[in-house]
């Protein structure tokens, strides 16, 4: 019986692949599903974070798009000819590289990103350079699976803010600004991180990068709109917190918050984005059967043959691919293996002319210190009266979970009342930050970290020591130390801090010395 008696949409799409097609996508499906199997725990985190996290829940799209994109391809790429590509490995062992940086220091980013440009490289190597070019769109929106964004949240929170607070003065109403606070007459209102627009940032961004794509020919016209994809949702959101504001001062809080929820969050947002589109729509100028790509201008492109002359065999490539995925793992199981000796026990120590005793704070704050070895927290003070909160963590190893530098870990701590209100000065190449709850309780807090002879507050420096670290099989120790003073009628936050700073002496010396380092 024929195969189209049995199974005719079946054989509709096997008749629909060229048969010089066939044999280097069944190495392609082999390589991607092998990439899937052995790297299925960071494929599983990143689906989790599309799934359970809203900023990213649009991701969940981009897979189906990148499917539309290549079947529009579909009739102009049977037209080329696949050729493996044996210097597409070195793609491959670079982005599997930068996966294995991420994945030993803990950097979900790094490592969900050099994955997914593993699966880009595989299609280089296995379909060739020429192949590759003309399925460049498709392959870069793959990026956009890389759940990327809530690195801008701080920034975004600012420019919301600025934005806001110059509306609510153009309508009247008296308001003043310190860090992401607004104080009106109605009452304090907040920027808070789930305000800052991020979400719909991210989104537009993805949908405006297809619209330009799809919609437009010319790369002027195509920039504008990218332009106007991210410039209008900020805005946009700067006037969603200036409403809310304006409401409350007739409506009263609550129900300005209500509103905010249910009218901005489902629909003034959609209007946004209808907007944009609309406003886009008068300037396409890609017909609708204008074709994605020139299979024949593709084909007689010189370029490529310079590359395409070290074309090698198909199933070798693949085998190439395989080990070089393979090694990467096992050298990742290996460097996650180097750790730190460190001292069964440790303790803060006296500090000339300050008292050790139990912190006790006029405003609970408790500093993120997660998966350290070693975590001491408590306070100093002195015959002045100035009292200081010491938190020091002291971790064998940085990676996922157990991370000095991580987002979301240090003196602001998530989940509870207390705010980023604005930077503060600290010496010695620390992080300064000022901190404020329910309005009235503010206090300063410096970061440092120190690593080897290293100390400072770059976070991308200290990810870099330690991936060198465990790249090498040279273990060290992390540091994270925090010190903060509230900032009350009793003291001034910063003078106590300075006072203490000098009676431990240099910082660097008093970490190593807690960790009991030669």
């Amino acid at each position: 019986m024929p195969l189209e008696a049995i199974c005719p949409r079946r054989a509709l799409v096997a008749d629909r692949i060229a048969p010089s097609w066939k044999a280097p996508l069944l190495r392609l499906s082999l390589a991607w599903l092998a990439l899937i199997a052995l790297f299925a725990r960071d494929w599983a985190a990143m689906a989790q974070q599309w799934w359970d996290i809203s900023t990213y829940n649009h991701i969940l799209l981009v897979p189906v798009i990148i499917a539309w994109l290549v079947w529009q391809r579909s009739s102009e790429l049977a037209r080329l000819a696949p050729q493996a590509w044996w210097p597409g490995l070195v793609l491959v062992a670079g982005t599997l590289f930068a996966w294995l940086l991420g994945d030993i220091s803990g950097t979900a980013t790094i490592s969900h990103l050099g994955l997914v440009a593993a699966m880009q490289a595989m299609v280089v190597a296995l379909l060739g350079p020429r192949v590759a070019w003309a399925l460049l769109f498709p392959l870069g929106y793959g990026l956009f699976l890389v759940p990327l964004g809530e690195e801008l949240v701080p920034a975004l929170q600012s420019i919301t803010a600025d934005i806001t607070i110059a509306l609510t003065h153009a309508s009247g109403i008296p308001a003043i600004i310190d860090g992401v606070f607004i104080d009106t007459p109605a009452g304090l209102f907040e920027v808070a991180e789930a305000c800052s627009g991020v979400k719909f940032l991210i989104a537009m961004v993805a949908l405006g990068t297809l619209v330009a794509h799809v919609g437009f020919r010319s790369w002027k016209r195509r920039a504008a709109f990218m332009a106007m994809a991210v410039i209008l949702p900020i805005v946009a959101n700067g006037f969603r917190a200036w409403g809310t504001i304006y409401i409350a001062q007739s409506q009263g809080i609550a129900f300005a918050a209500g509103f905010d929820h249910i009218i901005y969050g489902w629909i003034f947002f959609a209007l946004v984005m209808a907007a944009l589109l609309l406003l886009g729509w008068r300037f396409f100028d890609r017909q609708v059967d204008d074709p994605f790509i020139d299979a024949e201008r593709i084909a007689g492109a010189e370029w490529p043959r310079r590359f395409e002359r070290f074309s090698g065999h198909g199933w070798r490539v693949l085998v190439g691919g395989a080990a070089l995925a393979l090694g990467a793992v096992t050298w990742s199981a290996q460097a996650r293996g180097v750790e730190a000796e460190l001292p069964a026990t440790i303790a803060l120590p006296e500090v000339r002319g300050w008292s050790l005793a139990a912190p006790d704070h006029s405003y609970p704050w408790h500093p993120r210190v997660s998966g350290a070895d070693h975590k001491l927290v408590g306070s100093y003070s002195d015959a002045e009266g100035r009292v200081v909160d010491v938190i020091y963590a002291l971790y064998g190893a940085q990676e996922d979970g157990r991370e000095a530098g991580a987002f979301g870990e240090g003196a602001l701590p998530e989940g509870t009342e207390w705010r980023w209100l604005a930077s503060a000065t600290a010496p010695g190449g620390a992080t300064g930050e000022r901190l404020q709850a329910l309005g009235t309780h503010q206090r300063v807090a410096s970061t440092w970290y120190r690593h080897g002879d290293w100390t400072g507050s770059s976070r991308l420096r200290l990810k870099i020591a330690n991936m060198r670290d465990r790249v090498l099989g040279t273990p060290q120790p992390t540091i994270m130390l925090i010190l903060s003073a509230e900032d009350s009628e009793r003291q001034d936050a910063r003078e106590a801090l300075a006072a203490f700073r000098q009676s431990t002496g240099p910082l660097p010396e008093w970490m190593d010395a807690v960790a009991l380092l030669d």
